[in-house]
């Protein structure tokens, strides 16, 4: 239980500065002194459900009032109050979410070697990476592995889009492709180009999917040491899937089958 809450006003608060630095560089959390910022309570209660703790809620006033969001808060170690205009400026919603928290990356340990896994190889656009990652816990998946090049996974238009996915997985970024090595289990690339349909061929259990840069696919060298490259089908015509849609149909496809 936390103390009680501190009131606010200006502008130049610490807290405020980290938000608004938290904001402003997106990769920023992956240097020492540097925090998260989650906006809104579906964010905050993922983390304390996934048993990472709060270090700083900020909430307006309006907010504190409320007593599912006055719980929520008090489970943090400090709490501060906002007037709702200062509030407003520190948000990137169109619609503040009025209560957000600052909290210090997840340590992802150890990659593990044969969990089944995601790869994300350059992809850049962090709706995308967002998506995928939400789809990869929805079906299963235990880590994500993100090479050099791809948005980073703790950014604040990631997180958005993930909607508190990133507590269910493990999260493993800025990776060179050398440090794949550390994963045993089979790797699976798609490809509007290859031969065997997703639908009708045999997916090993677990695998791990590797999804690559929106324009330019997997990258040759990574789809080289692929056990098996697979072709969505796609009757309509279309050259080609966005890749987060890409990503849910084959996370779905392995779990639809049985093991």
């Amino acid at each position: 239980m936390s103390a009680e809450p501190l009131r606010i006003g200006s502008r130049d608060n610490p807290a405020l500065v980290q938000v608004r630095r938290a904001l402003r560089d997106g990769a920023g959390y992956r240097r020492k002194g540097h925090a998260l910022w989650l906006e809104g309570d579906h964010l905050l209660r993922a983390c304390v459900a996934r048993g990472h703790p709060l270090v700083q809620v900020l909430l307006t006033e309006a907010a504190w009032r409320q007593p599912a969001l006055r719980e929520l808060a008090q489970q943090a170690t400090r709490v501060l109050l906002l007037p709702d205009a200062l509030f407003k400026e520190l948000s990137a919603l169109e619609s503040p979410a009025s209560i957000g928290a600052l909290i210090q990356c997840p340590d992802a340990g150890a990659m593990q070697a044969e969990a089944p896994t995601v790869i994300l190889d350059r992809l850049q656009d962090a709706g995308n990476v967002g998506s995928i990652l939400r789809s990869a816990a929805a079906f299963g998946m235990r880590q994500v592995v993100a090479l050099s090049g791809t948005a980073a996974l703790w950014s604040p238009k990631v997180l958005r889009a993930a909607m508190g996915a990133h507590f269910a997985l493990s999260l493993h970024e800025a990776l060179a492709p050398e440090a794949l090595e550390a994963l045993i289990l089979p790797w699976v690339a798609t490809s509007p180009h290859a031969q065997a349909l997703l639908h009708e061929a045999p997916l090993p259990q677990p695998c791990a999917w590797v999804f690559g840069h929106e324009g330019q696919g997997v990258a040759p060298e990574l789809a080289r040491r692929c056990a098996l490259m697979l072709r969505i089908a796609q009757p309509g015509g279309e050259e080609s899937l966005n890749v987060a849609a890409a990503a849910a149909i084959c996370l779905h496809e392995m779990v639809r089958r049985p093991a």
